[in-house]
């Protein structure tokens, strides 16, 4: 029996897009997904996608039934209820609640980081916004490195997969951040995310 197709409004920049491309590896769903490029900016509205999504936001899935599904989160815990695979969403109590918490970070992280390099390629980039940034990109390491032994004592799952792209973002954007320095537990959890089949899988290409 076939299985049904699926479309996603993709691009290989996208952190957030990467997430759910990793999730859809470990389901064992990729080879379902039609990947259709799609750029979408600020001032550059898509009408195909604004007609599947008022949002207007990447990634967005297409169902062969004609329904649209959006944002990312939303798109990660349908994919991950399709596969056999070990679920990535736990079940209901402390575990899903910790992992949708680490979740919340990683999309977090990535929300921020897009902001980063968007004001960056402003005319007059403002510096008081820039030092904001900057200051939440080290709280967060802190935190991560703070919990980078539970990281890589704990399950695979949706958290670590939100803060993995996230890093992983931060590593594609900005090469020379050196993060890994004064981050050492955090680097070898990191590691050991970019060595996962569905890391490398989806790796970001700036095209």
């Amino acid at each position: 029996m076939q299985r049904p197709m699926m479309r996603l409004h993709w691009s290989s920049r996208s952190p957030f897009v990467r997430k759910v491309m990793v999730v859809a590896h470990e389901a064992g769903v990729a080879g379902r997904i039609e990947r259709i490029p799609t750029v979408v900016a600020l001032t550059k509205p898509d009408p195909e996608v604004l007609r599947r999504n008022p949002l207007g936001k990447i990634p967005t899935l297409l169902l062969e039934d004609g329904k649209a599904f959006y944002d990312s989160v939303v798109i990660c815990e349908y994919l991950d209820g399709l596969g056999g695979a070990a679920r990535l969403f736990p079940a209901a109590g402390p575990a899903r609640i910790e992992s949708l918490r680490r979740h919340a970070l990683g999309n977090g992280a990535m929300d921020f980081l897009l902001l980063w390099r968007g004001e960056l390629g402003r005319a007059a980039p403002d510096q008081r916004i820039l030092n904001n940034f900057a200051a939440k990109l080290s709280a967060l390491l802190a935190a991560l490195e703070a919990d980078a032994d539970e990281l890589s004592a704990g399950p695979f799952e949706i958290g670590r997969v939100a803060i993995g792209c996230a890093l992983s973002y931060l590593d594609f954007r900005w090469p020379e951040a050196g993060w890994r320095a004064g981050h050492p537990a955090l680097a070898a959890w990191h590691a050991g995310f970019a060595a996962r089949p569905s890391v490398q899988a989806t790796e970001h290409v700036d095209a």
